[in-house]
């Protein structure tokens, strides 16, 4: 069920923060799902597709279906803001997973490389939603998996689950936010999806992190930025 190819490469386990290789102690951590991704295929012609409204408006319009709706590259650019964050490089990213609109759930390896180009990264989410796992070129780790909802038996019992949502009533700087929060595994919950709210009953809380609507992306790279700062990571 799986399947290899050059960008999938797993990358060496990263050192903790601060110049240091982690120690017995459990550090504390970040899990990020990511809720409601525009990750669906079908066959337009002769090939499979990961169905985007840039190359399939017209196939899309004429099966009833509104071309707006379907943006996976939010959850390819909240992929790399996740996985390039120095949080992840400092070992502190634990878990993530992805939730499709179509009831789909992906776990992502912290160490895989998720292809820097749009196409190539919906030739990967192709192959893996149709053979379920894409396994390490140079080991038996599986990179991306599907694997059976719901997320909130893979989570850490007893975690904070925070989602971020802009027309969440409370509003907060996240650097006091986080200054009062304990030094455990936090879950950050995030939509990506071109627009709606996020429906997730797991979550504790909703927060808004900006007076403004910011992007899946955005986001993402100031809760790490902010993560960065309240743990020391350089």
């Amino acid at each position: 069920m799986a399947a290899e190819g050059p960008s999938m490469a797993a990358e060496p386990a990263a050192e903790g923060a601060a110049g240091g290789t982690a120690t017995g102690t459990e550090e504390a951590g970040v899990i990020f799902v990511l809720e409601k991704a525009s990750l669906e295929v079908a066959k337009v012609g002769k090939t499979y597709v990961l169905l985007n409204c840039d190359d399939h408006a017209n196939f899309l319009r004429k099966h009833g279906k509104d071309p707006a709706l379907f943006r996976p590259d939010i959850c390819h650019q909240a992929l790399l803001a996740i996985l390039d964050s120095p949080v992840n490089k400092a070992g502190r990213l634990k878990a993530l997973y992805v939730a499709t609109n179509r009831n789909t759930l992906i776990q992502v390896n912290p160490h895989i490389r998720i292809p820097r180009t749009f196409r190539r990264f919906c030739g990967l989410m192709v192959q893996l939603l149709q053979k379920l796992s894409i396994r390490a070129t140079n080991g038996p780790d599986k990179l991306l998996k599907v694997i059976k909802h719901p997320v909130t038996k893979y989570l850490p019992p007893g975690c904070r689950r925070i989602g971020l949502e802009y027309s969440a009533q409370k509003v907060v700087h996240l650097r006091q936010f986080l200054k009062t929060t304990k030094l455990e595994t936090l879950v950050f919950v995030v939509g990506a999806m071109a627009s709606g709210d996020i429906t997730s009953d797991y979550v504790d809380e909703m927060i808004a992190v900006s007076e403004y609507p910011l992007s899946a992306a955005t986001c993402l790279s100031r809760l790490c930025t902010t993560l960065e700062l309240k743990w020391g990571i350089l």
